[in-house]
């Protein structure tokens, strides 16, 4: 049961493309979030916590100094985590909202330094057996600054969508082909099943659905027609800037983001052609929840089994 949330974009990866390194308007306001997460841990009186920094962290060359700044600022203690963990952390977080089926699966996360894709096999309610996962430093952030300004006219901003795309394909173009004998294994009797996980792939869904607003509970486990998505990716990546920011599931704050997600979904759809997708509004934050929930079970069977012995012996 969630008791408590809070979410902000902080765009902690801005202008690391072209520095290599953590701007210090952007820790500003990275701090200033995590600081409302500390206040909130300590108002609710959070024992047991695992906060951990992603991609942005791992390739900037001042992230260790900005985790120092974080735990002397906030007392959050940040774990940069490994791209491999990244990923183990979002299958196990939403895994649950797999389709039924059998044969491979295909679980991305969109992020804003970097996308992750994990190829599983899934049997309904249990932790995915991984077979391969891949990531690329390209997420909505890290694209956007790569790609540079939009342009004003189509044409422009059609160029631009395409280099983005090329840049992804050439990116996931060895996991492609390194899972490739897998996926031809699997003919249409067993079709690949497709789940994303990203600010993304919910916004497009919410579109998808027409939502005046987002709602959470509308989105999270939503299967959509893959057609529908490729489409809708295809008429945000036309609209002039003013156009995205007047649709009411984008915003301002993500309109200049959500053409590089979209640039990544259409791709990953073209790699890997399926019928539909799901849509999953949770992942690494799930997965670590799971994963502190499990320990803590597997901690409590052990001081069980320990007090069991204590008193045999006794």
């Amino acid at each position: 049961m969630v008791i408590d949330a809070f979410s902000r974009v902080v765009r902690l990866g801005e202008g690391l493309a072209q520095t290599g390194r953590l701007s210090e308007a952007a820790m500003d306001r990275a701090v200033a979030a995590l600081q409302v997460c500390a206040d909130k841990l300590k108002r609710r009186n959070v024992h047991l916590a695992r906060s951990v920094a992603t991609e942005a962290c791992r390739r900037a060359e001042n992230g260790a100094e900005f985790i120092a700044r974080v735990k002397a600022e906030t007392g959050i203690a940040l774990d940069i985590i490994s791209a491999k963990e990244e990923a183990r952390l979002a299958v196990l977080g939403c895994h649950l909202l797999l389709e039924q089926g059998e044969g491979p699966a295909m679980i991305f996360d969109i992020g804003g330094g970097s996308t992750e894709l994990v190829l599983v096999d899934c049997e309904s309610g249990e932790v995915p057996r991984i077979h391969d996962w891949h990531s690329v430093p390209w997420g909505v952030v890290s694209l956007t600054e790569t790609c540079g300004d939009e342009p004003s006219d189509p044409a422009g901003r059609a160029e631009r969508y395409a280099r983005m795309c090329e840049a992804v394909r050439s990116s996931l173009a060895p996991f492609a082909e390194r899972i490739g004998p897998r996926m031809l294994a699997h003919s249409a009797a067993t079709p690949l099943r497709l789940l994303g996980t990203s600010g993304t792939v919910t916004t497009l869904a919410s579109l998808h659905l027409e939502l005046p607003q987002y709602d959470r509970r509308a989105v999270d486990g939503l299967i959509v027609p893959a057609g529908s998505m490729r489409s809708l990716s295809q008429r945000i990546a036309g609209m002039s800037p003013p156009e995205r920011r007047a649709q009411p599931c984008i915003g301002r704050e993500r309109s200049d983001l959500v053409v590089a997600g979209c640039a990544i979904l259409e791709t990953i759809l073209d790699l890997w052609p399926a019928d539909r997708l799901g849509v999953a509004d949770r992942g690494i934050r799930e997965g670590i929840l799971r994963g502190l929930i499990a320990a803590g079970d597997e901690g409590e069977r052990s001081r069980a089994a320990l007090r069991r012995a204590r008193r045999t012996n006794a």
